[in-house]
């Protein structure tokens, strides 16, 4: 037995715990507390100037304010879309629930920056769709998305799955005999909304809220691709450019701002819990199957027009952003004479960035991917069976990335490796690798969460039987453990493959010549004006994830609900 933890632990557990602490301390822990002491000490000495300048910046100011404006407005967008998709495939009898959900948690699993620019395809004078339809605007007019209320928008349509997932949770463990109850004493549908549902959904609503507004905060692609060609800059894009103009002082100046999308996520989040401290929310009775209240001859038009918001939506941007890959040049107009597939040769089977961006994103995701999944099993059998006050601070060291904005870690890990590692004297800073650990820092509770919630629900018995017979923990772990919770894990590990593989506001500020990745190259294609190559290497990734989730579906048949979140 091994002492020196708050627990006793036998040799092979207290080593793996060891080791798995050690993981947490890095990527979580140590980022952070470097990016802390850059904003408070930059250079070593205790100094104030960092978050000086940035209070003294009207500039920053004028981003802070509108990084609050598109967070709040596009929250309130997500949370009325989210909500009411939510009330309709929980509480009613629509029809193809499983496809309407699967659909419409789509936006969520498709980068911001390739949503943004499938519905910039849609607008505008040189949009390749409306010139089809003879329905383009004269030339020289703007694009109506370059603006505040785009960004708003997408914003929206972006992160209303995220309150959908989370009140969908809500309504489905709902005692149902207290709605039954109100219907009996004569209360009609939308009472029975407003006196019971609304107040007894109000901590995941809350929830989902809070999530919305934190990812808006946070978000980078959205703002890039809509607000820097509008000069409408939030936090996120004003850091990107800020860092852009390397100088001396810009990396004090960059972590104080870091700080500062930091604490306006942080205020979310306290917000949340404000406001569900304000009253009690628990209910006596087990959750029932959900309800399917019928709605009569509204069925009919309420479908027609879910259906509407899927197409708008989803449908319309990506029918847009297909055919613009399909032009020998932005602004030609589509016709059988001109449509070309010289796009999607040139970004499949031509040597380059791009080709390269596929390989690394391809790699970076799937090992972080497999490394997560391997290291969230052991990693949720301590938390969950050998509680103590250090494994819950650790639970909640791993959230840390995920729950602050990318933003924030990326600059904390260019903090971290600006510097050659000591004792070795290896530079990751510039590479491939450190873009790897950012993902494995920030993706880390994906693949944490769904191993918690499944040995949640195992009994230990097999376990403990196994250790009586003296199998060592080892043992244990590869032959009672992991086969235990390994759809569980798979999950977990395609959600962080999904997530990984074309995310953009982490790599954006930590890429450089060589480790491009696909989220940086659809960003830079589109910035440099290519939009056709841009259009197609988004159309590519839009079918790798769509084969990812169905593929994900048909296995998910053998997980237990809510595992996938876009399972009905």
């Amino acid at each position: 037995m091994i002492r020196r933890f708050p627990f006793t632990l036998p040799r092979g557990e207290a080593l793996t715990f060891a080791a798995l602490a050690a993981l947490v301390f890095a990527l979580s822990v140590l980022p952070m507390a470097r990016l802390l002491l850059e904003a408070l000490a930059p250079g070593g000495a205790p100094s104030l100037s960092a978050l000086i300048s940035v209070w003294d910046s009207p500039r920053v100011w004028t981003a802070t304010r509108n990084t609050l404006e598109v967070a709040v407005l596009g929250t309130m967008l997500s949370v009325a879309v989210g909500a009411g998709m939510a009330l309709l495939v929980a509480l009613s009898d629509i029809r193809a629930k499983a496809a309407l959900v699967f659909l419409f948690m789509v936006p969520l699993m498709i980068p911001p920056q390739v949503n943004a620019l499938a519905w910039l395809q849609m607008f505008g004078p040189a949009s390749v769709l409306l010139n089809m339809l003879e329905l383009a605007p004269p030339p020289g007019s703007p694009n109506p998305l370059y603006s505040r209320e785009g960004i708003i928008l997408l914003l929206g349509i972006q992160h209303a799955p995220l309150v959908f997932l989370a009140l969908r949770a809500g309504l489905r463990s709902m005692p149902r005999e207290l709605v039954e109850a109100a219907r009996a004493c004569g209360a009609g549908r939308l009472k029975v909304l407003r006196d019971v549902v609304v107040p007894l959904t109000a901590p995941p609503l809350i929830a989902g809220t809070a999530l919305a507004f934190v990812s808006a905060v946070g978000n980078f692609g959205i703002p890039a691709l809509l607000g820097i060609p509008g000069r409408y800059l939030t936090l996120p894009t004003l850091i990107y450019q800020r860092l852009a103009n390397f100088g001396p002082s810009v990396i004090a100046e960059t972590a104080a701002l870091s700080i500062l999308v930091g604490v306006i996520a942080f205020a979310g989040v306290l917000v949340q819990g404000w406001l569900l401290r304000r009253r009690d929310y628990r209910t006596i009775g087990a959750p029932t199957p959900p309800l399917a209240l019928a709605l009569g001859r509204a069925r009919v038009w309420i479908e027609m027009l879910c259906w509407a918001v899927i197409a708008l939506v989803l449908l319309a941007p990506l029918v847009a952003l297909f055919v613009t890959a399909l032009v020998p040049a932005y602004g030609v107009k589509l016709s059988f004479d001109t449509a070309s597939l010289a796009a999607f040769k040139q970004v499949l089977f031509t040597p380059g960035a791009t080709a390269r961006a596929f390989r690394n994103s391809l790699l970076l995701a799937g090992a972080a991917a497999l490394l997560l999944t391997m290291c969230a099993v052991p990693l949720a059998y301590f938390i969950v069976w050998k509680r103590n006050r250090l494994l819950r601070f650790m639970n909640l060291a791993a959230e840390l990335p995920y729950a602050l904005p990318g933003v924030v870690l990326a600059i904390a890990c260019i903090l971290l490796f600006l510097k050659p590692l000591p004792l070795v004297g290896w530079s990751l800073y510039g590479t491939v690798w450190i873009i790897f650990i950012a993902y494995m820092a920030r993706f880390l509770t994906l693949a944490l969460r769904p191993a918690i919630g499944g040995l949640t629900q195992i009994d230990r018995a097999l376990e403990e039987a196994a250790e009586m017979c003296g199998a060592k923990f080892g043992k244990r772990l590869l032959s009672v453990v992991f086969p235990l919770v390994a759809p569980l894990a798979a999950a977990g590990g395609i959600l962080v493959y999904l997530t990984a593989v074309n995310e953009l506001t982490v790599s954006a500020l930590l890429w450089s010549a060589g480790s491009e990745t696909l989220g940086v190259i659809v960003f830079a294609l589109d910035e440099g004006g290519d939009t056709v190559r841009a259009a197609a290497v988004s159309v590519l990734s839009v079918v790798m994830i769509f084969a990812v989730m169905g593929g994900a579906s048909l296995l998910g048949r053998r997980l237990p609900a809510g595992v996938l979140p876009w399972r009905a």
